[in-house]
């Protein structure tokens, strides 16, 4: 299976949405990071209200990941 996507740089639009596909692997890392990794980095065992809303900060942003079709797994190796 083959996909060719073509674009006209010298379009607005479509350079938008050029760098939008170069730039889609980096915006899953980003991601990826923020939803597995960031927690762990920012939690601090002492302080449980800072500790809940960093939890309820990642499950908002893994909800609007969801509510958009966006399943990081399926984009990260």
């Amino acid at each position: 299976m083959e996909a060719i996507l073509k674009f006209d740089l010298d379009d607005n639009e479509d350079r938008m949405a050029h760098l939008r596909c170069v730039k889609s692997s980096d915006m899953a890392n980003v991601l990826f990071e923020v939803t597995h990794n960031l927690k762990k980095q920012l939690q601090d065992d002492g302080e449980t209200g800072y500790n809940v809303g960093i939890e309820d900060t990642i499950n908002r942003i893994i909800e609007l990941m969801d509510g958009n079709g966006i399943i990081i797994d399926d984009l990260i190796e």
